[in-house]
């Protein structure tokens, strides 16, 4: 960034639920840098500065997403901008469109594909011509399946000199909750969708986020099976809808190092063998946590003692046209959505300042960082990426 920012990183709702954590982390870890804590309050803010344990001396920032100026200020003083603000849809393109307009860095927690898709139509232009560096979905959404393709493709070319053209996603084990802002971004997109049919349309989509590209049918990963590549029943996963589009957008903007044929579904392995893994894997069918009429309030979620005790443990399979296969692993120490993801969108942020540099645009993790990324999280953020 040719401009000298005053900051190297401003924390955009540092009040909340994950972006407390996300300062708590810079607090802890990177008391060196010059970064700042946002939010709508001035006395929130530094209530939380001090529950946290941040020096008194923490630039401490108000900004509102109702106030388009109060946001642009805000952004033109640092290089990248972590905004924990959601559900985006309600209360996010304020804040993206001054940053592609600033030229400023930006990484986000979306899950919002609906939203994204119309960022990404309406905002990459500008953020190309300013040199934004746009970066969706910097958390457990979608940054550990993102790399983890990255990951095993890389084996494949290594290995057998071309990408796999099939990947499998496959959840083995995870222990952690969901938080009042991951609720509210659900029940958004939903009623969203109800009011708007094309929204539908996108969800459905695995190429939502590849504009002007439509790749190959992909497996249907909303029906339970015996998948003989991990011995077992296989059951949907709920962020599958986000990740499986994250990742073709990695290979459409990438220039398709995993072929314009590729094919990737992701589906949680079922607990049992036999007939009780295929009850099991039917049962976890049936259950979708966004369809309640209640769950966590905004700025709610798992305690310390749950994030710290939570993990992850994601299988990879890459499935040769030979009948070969790879695998990789990449691995969590921490509640995936929350312990997890504030340390993966930090170091994402850290990773566009200190590692690497890139054109202007709307990324994904996977397409604009994924070495340096990998790095960082393994050396960091206690996710390990294996080939098994």
């Amino acid at each position: 960034m040719a401009d000298i920012r005053e900051f190297d990183i401003i924390v955009y709702g540092a009040t909340g639920f994950t972006g407390r954590l996300v300062a708590e982390y810079l607090a802890l870890h990177y008391p060196q840098r010059k970064w700042a804590m946002a939010g709508r309050s001035l006395s929130k803010l530094q209530e939380v500065r001090d529950e946290i344990g941040a020096p008194a001396a923490t630039p401490l920032l108000t900004a509102n997403a109702d106030d388009p100026a109060s946001l642009r200020a805000m952004v033109g003083r640092a290089q990248v901008v972590i905004t924990t603000v959601g559900p985006y849809q309600l209360y996010g393109e304020e804040l993206l469109a001054a940053c592609a307009d600033t030229g400023t860095a930006y990484v986000d927690l979306c899950g919002e594909p609906n939203w994204m898709r119309r960022m990404i139509d309406k905002y990459e232009p500008t953020a190309k011509r300013s040199g934004a560096r746009i970066v969706f979905s910097c958390g457990f959404d979608s940054i550990p399946f993102d790399l983890g393709v990255w990951t095993v493709q890389q084996e494949a070319i290594k290995r057998f000199g071309k990408p796999a053209p099939r990947v499998k996603g496959r959840i083995r084990a995870m222990k952690g909750t969901f938080s009042g802002g991951t609720f509210a971004s659900g029940k958004a997109t939903m009623a969203a969708a109800a009011k708007d049919p094309s929204i539908l349309k996108i969800m459905i989509d695995p190429f939502g986020l590849t504009p002007g590209f439509q790749g190959p049918h992909q497996p249907n990963g909303m029906v339970p099976h015996h998948d003989e590549a991990v011995g077992g029943w296989v059951a949907p996963f709920m962020m599958a809808v986000i990740n499986t589009k994250n990742i073709h957008r990695t290979n459409f903007l990438a220039g398709h190092p995993y072929g314009a044929d590729f094919q990737y579904d992701e589906m949680m392995i079922a607990p049992g063998l036999g007939d009780i893994g295929k009850a099991a894997a039917e049962a976890i069918a049936k259950l979708n946590p966004m369809t309640a009429d209640k769950g966590p309030a905004p700025g709610e979620g798992p305690s310390r003692e749950e994030r710290e005790t939570g993990f992850y443990d994601i299988a990879f399979i890459a499935e040769m046209p030979s009948g070969e296969r790879i695998s990789a692993t990449v691995k969590g120490d921490k509640d995936p959505g929350y312990g997890s993801t504030s340390k993966m969108i930090a170091e994402s942020a850290l990773c566009l300042i200190d590692d690497v540099a890139g054109a202007g645009g709307i990324w994904t993790a996977g397409a604009l960082m994924p070495e340096a990324l990998v790095q960082r999280l393994e050396a960091k953020a206690g996710v390990t990426f294996t080939i098994d």
